[in-house]
């Protein structure tokens, strides 16, 4: 019979990420997010559960989340789950984590969702093209427009310095 272990998760860190370096060079970002989910209770009040939920994340993906976020930082990350199992003082123990594969920043520059270096500041020089002029209405919006979605080819905001990957 074949398998599936898939897990996506939208949520904000909870501590500042946990950046380190195997000895064969290799990056590995450790962090926990907390996902919270509302829901009416029985007798009609509103209800807010908290899950928290250990994330691992490797390689260049670690090093950009290391840079970019930090504890409040929203984040969606797509993975699979892992069990852990060790002993400690003669007992069986076991967590299960979430062993991130994709991760996704939440929010944009400029807004105070949390993380992030902040936007460049815009150039006072004259001129310039449409599309820099939507890019620097794009960084300092924080109403996004329908053209700011992700970049798809050669539209503004596609060859981005500051965006790390």
């Amino acid at each position: 019979m074949a398998s599936y272990n898939r897990v996506m998760l939208m949520g904000n860190l909870t501590r500042d990420i946990d950046l380190r370096y195997l000895p064969s060079g290799m990056a590995v970002a450790e962090f926990a997010i907390a996902v919270n989910e509302k829901r009416k209770a029985s007798d009609g009040q509103w209800v807010e559960d908290v899950s928290f939920f250990d994330i691992t994340l490797f390689g260049r993906t670690a090093e950009v989340a290391g840079e970019y976020l930090s504890k409040g930082s929203p984040i969606f990350v797509e993975g699979r789950l892992k069990q852990d199992t060790w002993e400690k003082d003669g007992q069986k123990r076991s967590k299960v984590k979430v062993i991130g594969e994709r991760m996704q920043m939440i929010g944009g520059r400029g807004n105070d969702s949390g993380g992030g270096r902040p936007a460049p500041a815009r150039s006072s020089s004259g001129g310039g093209s449409q599309v820099e002029s939507q890019r620097s209405n794009y960084v300092n919006s924080n109403t996004p427009s329908p053209n700011d979605s992700q970049p798809t080819g050669d539209g503004p905001g596609y060859d981005e310095p500051d965006i790390p990957f």
